[in-house]
Parts: C-alpha cells; sequence; structure tokens
C-alpha cells in the first residue's frame, strides 16, 4: 500500500495520502494538542489487496503520555493504551501498533485517534507530532517518502574540497548544485555522473544530506577524493544561481508496454560541461540510471543546438579588471562597432561579460586595437558561469597573433549549456605592460537545446526497486513546472494535485472523496 503520513511538526503541515479531521484539538508550533475526550481522524486511500497486507501505525508525540483509544474504519485496534513516562517532559515518544490487514477496506479507510485520558492526569493534552501508516513489510517508509518529497523540492548547494591522488591537503573546489524532483522516489544516498568531456564524479551523501564523500577522474585523467559540505537549501522558486534544471515526462517498460509514471526534475552542475549519465539510489535500495541525449559536435566547430546568430547584443554589462577611464578607453567600448577600445595597464587582464539571460555560447571573436601590436592578448581562456562565481573552461588559446590592426579573428568551441556569465581571462600579451582590444563578439544559440520534438526520447535508461528486477526507463523534456504569481492560469496546479492523487487514490472515486474532505478541511 502507500503509505501515509501526517506531519505536524511542520507549518504548514505536511501530508501525503491523509486528509486530517478533528475535534476538541488545538493547532500548536509543531504539534496538534489534543484534549480529553478529543480526536484525530486520518482519512487515507489503499487500493485492491492492500486489505490482505498488515500495517504498523506509528503515533510520535511530545511530552506526558497519555492513554489513547485507536480505531481503523469503527474497529477498536487498542483501548486505553498508554506509554510509560519518563519523567522528561519534552521528550518525543513514539506509540507503535500493528494493524491486521483484514480491517483496511479498498478504497476511503478512516484511523480515529482519541484522547482517552481523564481531566486528572496531568493536563489532560495528547500532543500529536505525527502519524504514519506503514506497509507491514517496509516500516517507516512514509517518513521517508516525507522525506524524499521535502528533498525533492530543494535544490541543495555544496562547497566542494578535492584532494588529487598523492596530494598531502584538500584543495577548494567549484560548487556543486544538486536538485532531484521524482514523483516515484526517495532521498538520494548515493550519486554518479559523467561529464561530455569524460570527466566522473561519485559520492555517497549523508543520511541528512548535510554533506557527502566521494571520488572524481577529470577529463585529463587526475584522479583523487571529493568531498562536500551543505551550505545552501532553497526551493527551485526561491533558487537565485541562475542554473536551470531539465524537467522529464517519464516512462516505464514492463511487459513490453511502455507506460507513464510522472515527471522528473534533474540539476546536477559541477561548474563543469554538460553531463551525459547520472546514476543514483536510495536507502530503500532503489536504483536509477539515465543516458541524456547531448549535443552532436565536431572536433573543431560549434555544437549543433540551433542556428547560430550573434548574441552580442544580449550582453547587458561589462566589467574589467583594470580599464583606462581617463582616455575613455573602456571595457564598455567592446560591445561597439565604432573604432575605440580597451586599455588596461596590464600585461593580463580579466574581462566579463553578463547576458540579459542564459545563452549558449558557441563561438566568439576578438578584435585587435588600433596601434601598437605587443599590447595584443596572445594567451587567454574562456569561461562561463551560471552565478559568476562558479566557472567552467569552455576554450583556452595560446601563441596566438593578429594580422594586422582591426584585424577580426574567430575562435569555435563545443557547448551546449546556456550560462549567463562569460569571462575572457587574459593570461598573456606579446610583451608591453599595457592590454588591448578594439571589440569582442559572441555567437551561438539562445538557449543550450533543441526544442524537444513530440514523441522524440531525451532520455533512456532503467529503474530497479529494491528487490525487484530491472525495467527500462525512458524521459522526453517538457518545460519547468510554474509556480507562485506568476502562474497565469491553473493548469499546473491541477497537474500537482493530480499527481498527488494518483500516487495515492486507485481510482477517481477514491480520489473525490479525498478532495472533498480536504476541502472542508480547510474551509474550517
Amino acid at each position: 500500500m502507500t503509505p501515509a503520513l501526517v506531519d505536524f511538526s511542520t507549518r504548514p503541515a505536511e501530508l501525503s495520502n491523509a486528509v486530517v479531521r478533528h475535534h476538541r484539538c488545538v493547532i500548536a508550533s509543531s504539534y496538534v494538542a489534543v484534549a480529553a475526550g478529543g480526536h484525530l481522524k486520518v482519512d487515507f486511500a489503499a487500493g485492491g489487496g492492500d486489505e490482505d497486507a498488515d500495517v504498523v501505525l506509528r503515533v510520535a508525540v511530545l511530552g506526558a503520555a497519555v492513554p489513547l483509544d485507536i480505531a481503523l474504519n469503527d474497529e477498536v485496534v487498542t483501548e486505553g493504551f498508554s506509554l510509560p513516562d519518563d519523567g522528561d517532559p519534552g521528550a518525543v515518544r513514539e506509540y507503535l501498533v500493528s494493524v491486521p490487514g483484514k480491517v483496511l477496506d479498498e478504497g476511503v479507510n478512516v484511523l480515529r485517534i482519541r484522547n482517552a485520558a481523564t481531566a486528572d492526569e496531568g493536563d489532560g493534552l495528547l500532543r500529536v507530532r505525527s502519524v504514519a501508516v506503514d506497509p507491514a513489510e517496509d516500516a517507516g517508509r512514509a517518513e521517508r517518502v516525507r522525506a524524499a518529497r521535502t528533498g525533492g523540492r530543494s535544490v541543495w548547494t555544496f562547497a566542494t574540497e578535492r584532494r588529487p591522488l598523492d596530494a598531502p591537503t584538500w584543495q577548494p573546489g567549484p560548487r556543486l548544485l544538486f536538485h532531484l524532483d521524482a514523483e516515484a522516489g526517495e532521498t538520494a544516498a548515493r550519486l554518479s555522473w559523467r561529464a561530455t568531456d569524460g570527466a566522473e564524479s561519485a559520492v555517497a551523501l549523508r543520511s541528512d544530506l548535510s554533506g557527502f564523500h566521494g571520488h572524481f577522474r577529470t577529463a585529463d585523467g587526475v584522479i583523487g577524493e571529493l568531498r562536500g559540505t551543505l551550505t545552501d537549501r532553497r526551493t527551485p522558486a526561491e533558487d537565485t544561481s541562475g542554473v536551470l534544471g531539465r524537467y522529464f515526462a517519464t516512462e516505464e517498460e514492463r511487459d513490453g508496454v511502455w507506460r507513464p509514471v510522472g515527471r522528473l526534475g534533474l540539476l546536477l552542475d559541477d561548474g563543469g560541461v554538460p553531463l551525459e549519465r547520472v546514476t543514483w539510489s536510495d536507502r530503500g535500495g532503489d536504483a536509477t540510471s539515465l543516458v541524456l541525449r547531448t549535443a552532436v559536435t565536431g572536433a573543431t566547430g560549434p555544437a549543433a543546438t540551433g542556428e547560430r546568430q550573434d548574441l552580442t547584443g544580449k550582453v547587458s554589462g561589462v566589467e574589467a579588471s583594470e580599464e583606462f577611464e581617463e582616455w575613455g578607453e573602456v571595457a564598455a567600448n567592446l560591445l561597439r562597432k565604432a573604432s575605440n577600445k580597451w586599455l588596461a595597464h596590464e600585461d593580463s587582464a580579466d574581462l566579463e561579460f553578463t547576458f540579459e539571460s542564459p545563452v549558449a555560447v558557441t563561438a566568439y571573436s576578438l578584435t585587435s586595437a588600433n596601434d601598437c601590436p605587443d599590447r595584443d592578448p596572445s594567451d587567454w581562456v574562456l569561461e562561463g558561469s551560471h552565478d559568476g562565481r562558479a566557472w567552467a573552461r569552455l576554450d583556452a588559446q595560446d601563441d596566438q597573433r593578429f594580422g594586422r590592426r582591426f584585424d577580426t579573428r574567430e575562435f569555435s568551441f563545443a557547448n551546449s549549456v546556456a550560462y549567463r556569465h562569460y569571462r575572457l581571462r587574459i593570461t598573456a600579451n606579446l610583451g608591453a605592460d599595457e592590454t588591448q582590444l578594439s571589440r569582442v563578439q559572441f555567437f551561438g544559440a539562445e538557449d543550450g537545446t533543441t526544442p524537444p520534438q513530440p514523441g522524440v526520447c531525451d532520455f533512456v535508461g532503467y529503474r530497479q526497486e529494491a528487490g525487484g528486477e530491472p525495467v527500462g526507463y525512458r524521459g522526453t523534456s517538457v518545460p519547468a513546472p510554474v509556480s507562485g504569481p506568476g502562474q497565469e492560469d491553473g493548469t499546473d496546479a491541477e497537474e500537482l494535485l493530480a499527481g498527488d492523487f494518483s500516487d495515492t487514490a486507485r481510482s477517481l472515486q477514491d480520489a473525490a472523496h479525498l478532495l472533498d474532505r480536504l476541502t472542508r478541511y480547510l474551509r474550517s
């Protein structure tokens, strides 16, 4: 059966396959106080065949334990059941009760938890923090599902460190962003990925996702240890990193037939090039692996990700590590067609270009200035970034020469990732104490992917539930879900509601019953 969970320790309360009604109760910040004689009723759905399997009821309470009466579908499970009082008024205690499967009904079930205390038993209050109904063979699954749903709504940011093989100390690494939103799945415990340049990483996450430890291999074969510490956790709507996750409508193949299994949201960014393979498993033993469709690229040509166009007009700002303001030879001149220039009083300099929105640059050009050839850049690196902090190398050039003044040279590279920030790091020039350029231009596609065509599969892989057989798994790219004030209509909200109830109610009638009771609960 699908677990049912009610968690009053958060605000708003976390509900999974459950609608709650109450009598003589007060909702507090982290629990619901049930007065003597009062009760909670939890409505949840069970499917056909579930009534033959035993279930485990877990009721977590805060403070002094009071006697409970528990009934399921009007069948008494226990009367006057109480836990020993250990004298700790702040302790969390858990009632654990086994319930025969024969008490379950197909469809909507009603669990009633009543405070059987009398007025002279302490303050007579039953402080309920959570209620869970689990299959007996997988006790605790409701809590894991809740954690997965909470985690799945979060973008996790980790500060990372690397220690190459034989290196004595840890070295700072690029941050890692991770978001996994699978409608069927639990919190990831192990995670591995491979980038299109051949770099690979694998990590094991702590149970509370506060950090991880693992290993890596770079594109040029360097191996070592990898570790990370959680620094930030936000919902996708709150995330300000500028990194865009990908969403897929997914299917499973069983007995030769592909069937829809919900939506998958995936974001994994380690500051490098795009990913081509991702594998994860959860603490329950379920595993998923998929290989992503990537842009077809040539050895030297730009990525085939859409019609090439000049993107320079989409640059909203440029900043230089140094510029000659007194003579007006500033970085902003690099975006103009007039014969002017940018000059830095250094033999190396950085130029950072910020676009109005993320773009996938696959080529760029540099134009030499009007005089002093020894000021021309000779060595440089082009980097991309989602947030202006973590940078990925896209192209590098050494010992370059310009043939004449105002000579434009173009450089192409493979890239399918849309970055908002691009940085040109000039590391050497042709010998002068100053560095200069007349113009910088960018070319590529406005986004990093070709719009998916109907029926096109954008990843393939497998899924395997713990103890089960592997099945085929595939997905097609879909737009990211819309939420918050920018939502223009109720389409996405209706989809989410249907998704929630598709996990819990096995028929439209069950879903309608739960929805009706939820509506009355909210109105109260």
